[in-house]
C-alpha cells in the first residue's frame, strides 16, 4: 500500500486546522465584541434622547457660552455641527481626573445647557470594549494575547483563501472548478451546509478580514506600529496628541479676532459642510486650532485641520483629499480598522463579515469533527 505524500497544500491544511482550534474561543470572543462595536454610536443613539435647539435670530457669540458654561469647569473644546438645530456640543473637563472632558449641550441661541446624560448601554459597550481589546485581563496580558491571536487569525485568512482554491494546477484551473465554492448549497444536508458557510463565506469576507488584522495590530504592539509607520512613511497615530504646540506671534497690544471671525475664516477656507471643532485657548500665547471632519460626505472620518493666530493670520492649512496617499492611510488606520470609513456602507459590510468571522472557528471545528467520525468509521469497517 502506497503511502500518501505530504504535500504542501497538506501542510497549509494542518497549519490552518490547527492555529483554527487553538486560538478558536478567543477568535470568537474577538469577532463577536467586534460585531456588537461596529454600530455602538448608532445603537446608543436609540437609547439616548435627542436634544434640538430652535434657531432664534442669529446664535450668541462663543465667547459668552463659554463664559456662562466655565463656572462648570474647564472648557477644552466645542463642537459646531452643520445643521442649526442641533446644539453646540462643549467638552468640559470637571475636575482632574476628567481627561477627556464631559460634554455638555448648549442651546447657542438662548444660552442654557444640560448635561450630557449617561447612556443606559455605556457600561455594556465598554465591557464590549475592553474584551474586544484585551479580553477583560489586565492590559500588560490581554493586549498581547489578543494581539497574538490577530496574528494567527490573519494566518487563517491567508490560508483559507489558499485552500479554497481547488487541487488543480493553475493551468487548468477553469471557471468550472472555482462555480462551486462561490456559492452555498442552502438545501444541501447540514454537514455539506456547514461546509459551504465555512468555505465559501469565508473566502467571501477574507480579504476585510485581512484587513481588520493587519490594521488591528496596530493596537497590540509597538514594534508593530514601528515597523508599520516605517513601511508606509509617516507615523502612524502621529495626531493624538494634537501635534506640536504653536504659541502665537502676535504682540498683546495687537487687535486680536473673536471665535465668530475664526468661525468666518474657516468657513472660508474649508468651504464644505461639516462637524467643526474648535479648541478653546487656555491663554493669550495659544492660537486657534481648528478640525473640520467630512461627515457629510462619502469619505466620512476625512479631517481638514487649520491653524489660525490671534490677529487672523492662517499659520497652517491641512486639507486631507491633498495629502500623499501614504499620509491618508496612517491618519485613517482606526477608521479602516473599525470600518468607519465610507460611514453606514463600510460599516454593514464590517458588521457582515465579523458576523461571519464569528461563525468560522465554530463551523471549521464541526468539519475536522466530522471528518474524525468518517475516519472512525472506516476504520470500524476494516
Amino acid at each position: 500500500m502506497k503511502t500518501k505524500k505530504y504535500t504542501l497544500r497538506k501542510f497549509i491544511n494542518d497549519i490552518h486546522l490547527w492555529l483554527g482550534i487553538g486560538s478558536g474561543i478567543i477568535l470568537v470572543i474577538i469577532c463577536l465584541t467586534g460585531t456588537i462595536l461596529t454600530f455602538e454610536k448608532e445603537i446608543k443613539s436609540l437609547f439616548a434622547e435627542e436634544i434640538t435647539v430652535s434657531p432664534i435670530n442669529n446664535a450668541l457669540p462663543i465667547e459668552s457660552l463659554v463664559k456662562n458654561l466655565s463656572e462648570e469647569g474647564e472648557i477644552m473644546r466645542v463642537s459646531i455641527h452643520p445643521e442649526d438645530t442641533k446644539p453646540y456640543e462643549f467638552s468640559v473637563k470637571t475636575n482632574k481626573d476628567d481627561r477627556r472632558g464631559t460634554t455638555f449641550f448648549v442651546d447657542q441661541y438662548k444660552g442654557s445647557y444640560t448635561k450630557a446624560a449617561p447612556n443606559v448601554l455605556d457600561g455594556f459597550f465598554m465591557t464590549m470594549f475592553k474584551m474586544h481589546r484585551w479580553l477583560l485581563l489586565d492590559i500588560s496580558v490581554g493586549r498581547p494575547i489578543v494581539g497574538i491571536a490577530t496574528i494567527l487569525f490573519l494566518i487563517l485568512s491567508i490560508t483559507g483563501i489558499v485552500l479554497w482554491f481547488p487541487k488543480k494546477k493553475l493551468e487548468k484551473l477553469k471557471w468550472k472548478h472555482l462555480k462551486p465554492g462561490l456559492k452555498v448549497a442552502w438545501r444541501a444536508k447540514w454537514k455539506r451546509l456547514n461546509h459551504d458557510l465555512h468555505v465559501t463565506l469565508g473566502f467571501y469576507t477574507a480579504v476585510f478580514l485581512i484587513i481588520m488584522s493587519l490594521t488591528g495590530l496596530f493596537w497590540s504592539f509597538d514594534w508593530y506600529r514601528d515597523a508599520g509607520s516605517a513601511m508606509l512613511g509617516t507615523e502612524v497615530f502621529a495626531g493624538r496628541g494634537g501635534g506640536p504646540k504653536v504659541d502665537s506671534k502676535v504682540p498683546n497690544n495687537t487687535k486680536q479676532i473673536n471665535f465668530n471671525e475664526v468661525l468666518k475664516i474657516t468657513e472660508h477656507q474649508l468651504a464644505f459642510n461639516g462637524t467643526t471643532v474648535l479648541d478653546i485657548p487656555k491663554d493669550e500665547n495659544d492660537v486657534y486650532n481648528i478640525r473640520k471632519y467630512h461627515n457629510q460626505d462619502f469619505l466620512q472620518t476625512a479631517t481638514d485641520k487649520l491653524k489660525i493666530d490671534r490677529d487672523g493670520t492662517v499659520i497652517s492649512k491641512e486639507v486631507f483629499s491633498e495629502k500623499p496617499l501614504n499620509v491618508q492611510i496612517a491618519s485613517s488606520i482606526k477608521a479602516i480598522h473599525m470600518g468607519t470609513i465610507f460611514g453606514w456602507f463600510s460599516k454593514t459590510i464590517y458588521f457582515i463579515s465579523c458576523l461571519i468571522a464569528t461563525s468560522l472557528p465554530i463551523t471549521g471545528v464541526i468539519i475536522w469533527l466530522n471528518k474524525l467520525k468518517k475516519k472512525s468509521k472506516k476504520k470500524g469497517k476494516k
